[in-house]
């Protein structure tokens, strides 16, 4: 035992019992363990490989790795480079081990730092408050064709307060839509919040200098976040879900002809499950409240008529929202609706 002990910080465990005879498990059940009495046997040095690079060229890697010219470029760019200009330090598998013992195996290459997108955090308490604004593709009569359906939707009524199908999408057109709209709902400075994604019309400056001029403050979503414009896109959802919605329109004219029908049909006669079953126009025209107390009169009477068909409560109608969030904060105790 003591002399596989001795020879095995030289020559390791294996070849030391294979040298005296020794079965390799008498040596590990009968070595000494911590705590016993007998000294524990020294550490296992492992050698130096007889190919490793010295440490003056392990210096001279190094210093390759992190020069000013190859301090952006990855391990396998830098060994390309190398052996082009007729010259061989290590492989790429030693270069990383290298920047693994500096902690340096982060991304090396010379990328564009995009700016952190600040989460927009919008709250409406009334109609024209706070708009969101999108545009969808119709699909044309061909492949590859599309007219363009631009909506503006006030947050909190759902009332879709303007809206155009247009052959392209156009700065130009939007401009215009967002004026006459803020006209027709006679928005006073100061206010409207617009918001809408990052599309090039909606970031255009035609667009940001009628908003300057109006006095309307505009807010974008994150980039590839379509959760910070979530009631447009429920709206559009509700748009191509109708049973009538065609997979193709024959011309514009008909995709035309087909909202004129369906926007009216969406402000006047859908109950909206998030505005307690109101109609879009109820809500942003001031008319909810009454039809609430009118609802409550009914299930009131029919409460007092048979008490016992109500098992819990009194019934109630649905309530109606007081606030409305665009990625409401965290710390906000109030209920989202």
């Amino acid at each position: 035992m003591d002399a596989v002990q001795q020879l095995a910080p030289t020559i390791g465990v294996e070849s030391a019992c294979d040298v005296l005879g020794l079965p390799r498990a008498s040596f590990y059940r009968k070595r000494p363990v911590a705590g016993s009495a007998l000294p524990a046997p020294p550490p296992m040095v492992r050698p130096t490989p007889a190919r490793a690079l010295r440490p003056d060229e392990l210096q001279a890697v190094r210093a390759v790795l992190n020069s000013e010219r190859f301090q952006d470029c990855a391990p396998a760019a830098i060994h390309a480079t190398l052996l082009d200009e007729g010259q061989y330090l290590c492989s790429t598998r030693t270069m990383y081990r290298v920047l693994e013992e500096d902690g340096a195996t982060r991304d090396r290459r010379d990328q564009l730092l995009h700016p952190p997108y600040q989460k927009p955090e919008l709250l409406a308490t009334a109609p024209n408050q706070l708009w969101s604004w999108d545009i969808t593709k119709l699909r044309g009569p061909a492949k590859w064709t599309y007219f363009y359906l631009y909506v503006i939707l006030d947050v909190f009524s759902r009332y879709v307060v303007g809206w155009m199908v247009a052959p392209g999408e156009s700065a130009a057109l939007a401009k215009k839509l967002i004026g006459e709209t803020c006209a027709k709902q006679n928005i006073q400075p100061d206010q409207l919040g617009l918001h809408a994604d990052r599309g090039s019309a909606m970031r255009s400056k035609p667009v940001a200098l009628l908003l300057a001029d109006l006095s309307v403050t505009k807010t974008h979503s994150r980039p590839y976040t379509s959760n910070d414009n979530p009631y447009s896109e429920s709206q559009f959802r509700t748009l191509k879900y109708r049973p009538e919605f065609p997979d193709r329109f024959g011309c514009i004219q008909d995709s035309r002809a087909f909202c004129q029908t369906f926007f009216p049909w969406y402000n006047d006669e859908h109950r909206h499950s998030g505005i307690g079953m109101m109609t879009p126009a109820m809500v942003h025209y001031g008319q909810a409240p009454l039809l609430r107390e009118k609802r409550q009169m009914v299930l009131a009477a029919a409460y007092a008529a048979h008490p016992e068909r109500f098992v819990s409560r009194p019934p109630t109608p649905l309530q109606l929202p007081k606030e409305v969030w665009i990625n409401k904060p965290q710390n906000s105790d109030d209920d989202t609706h």
